[in-house]
């Protein structure tokens, strides 16, 4: 498990990662997300012990990362987005030069060397120099290379980043695998990704937490959530636009012209009943209704656009 609390980081006086707090239970998949200079990869770089935080507390499988940050090291794989690998030497020989340093014994060196192989799907270029290999099976060199010690938490940075479509598949399915028994911390810019593997999702702004939920209770607290498109034949715009305002569950109408409406309603209310007897009482033809859904692009963009946070924040 990862526990972060109060975690900070400040490089010349501008603090990068400002006092964040999460928690992230045995067995979860965490998309960890934010736009380029959010904090994001500064904080994956303190957690795994890479960078010293100017304030707060990390503790890994229980391990404090300042009270001793080689345990933190060997209870923990982390794929950096650019891959620290060496060009000269072949795939299988570097998995075995850190299988050596993580000290796994001899005798299961074999083993666990096959096993990586297969899972990250690099069996075909074992004996290849990793100098002549593309991005993509760089990066899978790096991700089997953060699995070969068996750590119970992952930290991913990027892990699709230069596959092709079809590897990236197979990446997602054996990150969702790997969720099953590590604790992940998954950073990635591709949100269809996110949704179809991580369990919850944390996104950073300006160094600060601004969202942290399920994808689907981040969309469907989206305002886009909570509007109602319809469409009705046959009305006079202005009498249809007053009878919906006046219903229950309405905060708001628009009027888009031609018989279409914009129904705005309440976080958690759900007023196309009313809107269908409203409908059948006056005689509407009512062509269509089809209730707003967020996508997590939709959350993303309008959490981390600036004027937008402002806005929300000084609201609250």
């Amino acid at each position: 498990m990862i526990e972060v609390e109060k975690l900070s980081k400040v490089f010349v006086d501008t603090p990068v990662v400002d006092d964040i707090t999460f928690f992230v239970p045995e067995g979860q998949v965490l998309g960890f997300l934010g736009p380029n200079g959010a904090g994001k990869t500064t904080a994956m770089r303190m957690i795994t012990t890479y960078l010293r935080p100017s304030a707060g507390r990390v503790l890994v499988s229980g391990i404090d990362i300042d009270a001793d940050p080689i345990a933190v090291r060997r209870n923990l794989g982390y794929l950096p987005e650019n891959v620290p690998l060496y060009p000269e030497m072949r795939v299988d020989e570097y998995l075995r030069f850190r299988a050596d340093i993580e000290e796994i014994p001899h005798r299961e060196q074999i083993a666990r060397l096959d096993e990586v192989l297969e899972r990250c799907f690099l069996t075909d270029v074992r004996r290849q120099v990793i100098g002549t290999l593309s991005k993509g099976y760089r990066q899978r060199v790096g991700l089997a290379a953060a699995l070969i010690h068996q750590p119970p938490v992952l930290v991913l940075d990027e892990p699709t980043v230069g596959l092709d479509p079809n590897q990236i598949i197979k990446i997602r399915e054996l990150v969702k695998e790997l969720g099953q028994d590590h604790t992940v911390l998954l950073s990635t810019h591709i949100l269809p990704e996110v949704e179809q593997i991580c369990e919850r999702v944390l996104i950073i702004d300006q160094g600060r937490i601004v969202a942290d939920g399920t994808p689907e209770g981040l969309q469907t607290r989206s305002p886009q959530s909570q509007k109602i498109s319809i469409e009705l034949k046959d009305v006079v715009d202005v009498e249809a636009e007053e009878a919906l305002s006046s219903l229950e569950d309405v905060d708001e109408v628009t009027s888009e012209g031609a018989g279409r409406f914009g129904v705005v309603h309440a976080p958690g209310t759900d007023p196309r009943e009313q809107i269908f007897k409203a409908a059948v009482e006056r005689g509407w033809t009512l062509l269509e209704m089809t209730p707003g859904k967020a996508s997590l692009e939709d959350v993303f963009v309008r959490l981390t656009t600036r004027e937008v946070v402002a806005t929300e924040e000084t609201e609250v």
